[in-house]
């Protein structure tokens, strides 16, 4: 049975490399020359950067997704656990980092900021806990099949709701949680990891910190595009076909059932067609001759993000993989983003190197820094030119205020990405990260199923589709898409 899977994005790849390990014939059509959408890499002069997402959490899921292609993890992908996964830099002069060992963080956090002994594990517990009564029902499996609800798992569910903080904001509940505004900001900061704002954003996402918290935070021994690098080259063991450099113009549908694309004036056959793209320019361009879901396409956007990868000649002791320079007043930038659909003068800085772990991606005494600041998606009404302008000399100006440096005489390599870029090279619309924003209680709800209802042999996974955005949630949408096909096709011998 022929598959055509649109887009080599992460979900693309796991839904392509568990297909082929279930018999299905697999062939990925891709417009960029490469896999891996935005968990790519890239060379700038002497300085190699992972392009995209730089946080790695749940390794398992990628162990998971070899031994289910009959590989051995150990053998294919070698990841260690951080022992200091974030240093935190604030404007008043605190600072702090965020330890694995419960312990040391707690140490860290009574020395630097006086807190409450059970603050942090009852915080922490908490999150543990709605992680647990909810990943089954809206991470791991779908939404959108009543035949999927595990009687016992959705009664804990359904029992767990009223400890689940579904009808206050993630930031009513940390400033409920903690006594200092340092913390409450600190943890506030979570809601960044599905593009959306702590103000608005439901309680209930204050879970996220028990995946860096309570699990570990991990880094790929090989960089973060090693794991894009090691799906592809088992998907070609796998037989998997990949098609680079070729845009799909339309998906093929007759009688309510999936035929299989046309890119210009070609049409390629296929009994099912799974699509790894963005929803909207997927319904608007692809599918402009069906029923479009209104509903889905006009919800609010996730943010986007604005990245200046630098190449830094000088090394910093006092930096590591991970570092977050705070904004002075976090909810006015998330109300300039999300509200004024601009950059704020003060943003929030995050600086990822990698070569602090693999020491290859710059010249010796010198640092890869991919600095990154959350930014509106593109509506159409921002002059870009001019807020990466500003942006630059904000953010510039803020690392060398907290450093003690003079950032600009250090830089020796640059390159931007911005959200014009991040749309074309990716079709995530209006270059939102995490497809629509999680800025409302029944988000888990509001996003695509990952199959179609209207028409045959037609499935969605990605992450603007259920369940959302991120590394592990993509890796999990192309795992319930295979196993949708494979529970409506079977699995071929």
């Amino acid at each position: 049975m022929k598959v055509i899977v649109i887009g080599a994005g992460i979900a693309g790849l796991a839904a392509s490399l568990r297909l082929a390990s279930k018999g299905y014939e697999v062939q990925v059509y891709e417009a960029n020359a490469y896999p891996g959408g935005k968990l790519s890499e890239f060379k700038l002069g002497n300085y190699r950067f992972d392009a995209g997402p730089s946080l790695f959490t749940l390794p398992h899921l990628v162990e998971d997704l070899l031994v289910a292609a009959g590989k051995n993890p150990k053998e294919t992908f070698s990841y260690i656990k951080l022992e200091k996964t974030c240093n935190y830099f604030y404007e008043d002069g605190i600072r702090f980092s965020a330890y694995a060992d419960i312990n040391q963080f707690e140490k860290e956090l009574k020395d630097n900021l006086g807190l409450d002994s059970n603050e942090l594990r009852n915080y922490l517990n908490k999150a543990e806990f709605k992680y647990q009564k909810t990943a089954g029902l809206f991470v791991e499996d779908t939404l959108h099949r009543f035949s999927h609800y595990k009687l016992g798992e959705t009664l804990a569910g359904i029992l767990a709701m009223p400890k689940l903080d579904l009808f206050n904001s993630m930031n009513d509940i940390n400033e409920r949680s903690f006594a200092s505004k340092h913390l409450v900001q600190y943890f506030n900061r979570f809601a960044t990891y599905n593009g959306s704002s702590p103000y608005l954003a439901p309680g209930l996402l204050n879970m996220i910190p028990h995946l860096e918290h309570n699990i570990g935070s991990f880094f790929p021994v090989k960089g973060m595009y090693h794991i894009t690098k090691t799906i592809y080259e088992t998907c070609l063991e796998k037989g998997v076909k990949f098609h680079f450099n070729n845009r799909v113009d339309e998906i093929l549908v007759s009688d309510k059932k999936i035929k299989g694309i046309r890119i210009g004036e070609k049409e390629i056959p296929s009994d099912l067609v799974v699509s790894n793209m963005d929803v909207f320019p997927l319904y608007r361009k692809l599918l402009k001759k069906e029923k479009q879901p209104e509903k889905i396409l006009q919800q609010e956007k996730s943010s986007s993000a604005l990245i200046f990868y630098w190449g830094i000649k000088k090394s910093f002791p006092e930096l590591s993989l991970h570092n977050i320079f705070f904004a002075e007043d976090y909810k006015k930038e998330f109300d300039t983003i999300f509200n004024q659909k601009g950059i704020d003068s003060d943003p929030t800085v995050y600086i990822n190197i990698t070569s602090k772990y693999k020491p290859d991606d710059a010249p010796v005494n010198c640092e890869n820094w991919f600095v990154m600041i959350n930014v509106p998606f593109n509506d159409g009404s921002q002059n870009w030119d001019a807020l990466i302008k500003s942006a630059k000399e904000n953010i510039i100006k803020k690392l060398n205020r907290i450093l003690n440096i003079k950032l600009e005489d250090l830089i020796e390599e640059e390159e931007v990405l911005d959200p014009r870029l991040i749309e074309k090279k990716t079709s995530s619309y209006g270059g939102a990260l995490y497809g629509n924003a999680s800025n409302n209680r029944y988000a888990a709800f509001l996003r695509h199923k990952n199959f179609s209802s209207d028409i045959k042999g037609f499935y969605l996974c990605g992450g603007s589709v259920h369940p959302g955005g991120g590394i592990p949630l993509c890796l999990n949408s192309g795992k319930i898409v295979a196993e949708l096909i494979e529970e409506d096709y079977g699995t071929i011998s």
